[in-house]
């Protein structure tokens, strides 16, 4: 929500090994008109060796060519941190929520309880389901994914702590997933990245431009799938903005940013965060966005 923490080898020598593994079996009677290729009675049992061959013969089984060995994987190895904005039940927990943290260039409420559409869905509804749909599709190219809830804590976590689970696992990228709640006429979406800045224990500098790279790979990548258009009520109509304010950026030491995937109290808008399929879609986008600017990542970068 805008107003507070808005946030080669090996598969071309398969006919050879099948062929050498079916002459072997031969050898052991086939074209006899009485051994196992003629059909007989006393052809082996299923599973079990040829005649002639023990099971310590028996050929390997050929390794499926549908699926890639893990290290093939587009994002094996990496570590990407999803920052689901707000909780379900914050709003049960007024006070500790209410409680203000450290966000370096000064003090912010631990969290809010976000924004809903006019209808009544939350937005920490929306953050937790399209947060959990591209954990999916990420895990499925490769990569660890860590969420800093998922619908498991009864508020929370702060501002800050979110930042820190991203720092902890050293994420290669961490997103923080919300929608705004601007007045009912603004619509569209935007990133947001996090500015230059050391100011007490907040010190961006060695993250913004890499933010700044995932921030505007995102943003391409979500408009692609999803057709939703820039946010026409800030940044220029560009889509993106660049902020101060935002203590899960400010505390951060790893490449991060937010995402307002569009504006709740708009009725478009919240009849498209609202729709499960939109929402893959949505989802489709971040992780298309996650994987590009992982894969193109600059060697040594954080």
């Amino acid at each position: 929500m805008f107003s507070n923490e808005s946030r080669g080898g090996g598969r071309g020598a398969y006919p050879l090994f099948i062929a050498v593994a079916a002459t072997a079996v031969c050898l052991a009677g086939c074209g006899s008109g009485t051994g196992p290729a003629s059909g007989q009675a006393n052809a082996a049992p299923a599973g079990s060796p040829a005649p002639g061959m023990t099971r310590a013969t028996l050929p390997a089984a050929i390794p499926s060519a549908r699926r890639p060995p893990a290290a093939r994987l587009p994002l094996a190895g990496k570590v990407i941190v999803l920052d689901p904005g707000h909780n379900p039940t914050n709003y049960q927990h007024t006070a500790e929520i209410n409680r203000k943290v450290d966000v370096g260039n000064g003090r912010k409420e631990c969290d809010t309880t976000g924004t809903e559409t006019n209808a009544g869905y939350p937005e920490a509804q929306y953050t937790l389901d399209v947060s959990r749909r591209v954990r999916a599709l990420l895990v499925a190219r490769g990569a660890k994914v860590v969420l800093t809830q998922d619908g498991n804590r009864p508020y929370g976590p702060c501002v800050d702590e979110r930042a820190g689970i991203g720092n902890r696992a050293h994420a290669d990228a961490a997103l923080s997933i919300h929608a705004d709640g601007a007045p009912a006429a603004d619509y569209g979406f935007h990133v947001i990245a996090p500015q230059s800045m050391h100011v007490g224990g907040a010190d961006t500098r060695a993250i913004a431009a890499p933010s700044y790279r995932l921030a505007t790979t995102l943003r391409t990548a979500f408009a692609a799938a999803t057709k939703e258009p820039f946010a026409d009520y800030l940044g220029g109509g560009k889509g993106l903005m660049v902020r101060d304010d935002l203590g899960g950026l400010n505390m951060s030491t790893v490449p991060k940013v937010f995402i307002e995937c569009g504006n709740m109290r708009n009725a478009h808008d919240a009849k498209a965060l609202t729709n499960p399929a939109w929402r893959q879609d949505a989802a489709r986008g971040i992780a298309d966005g996650l994987t590009a600017f992982v894969e193109n990542a600059p060697k040594g970068s954080g």
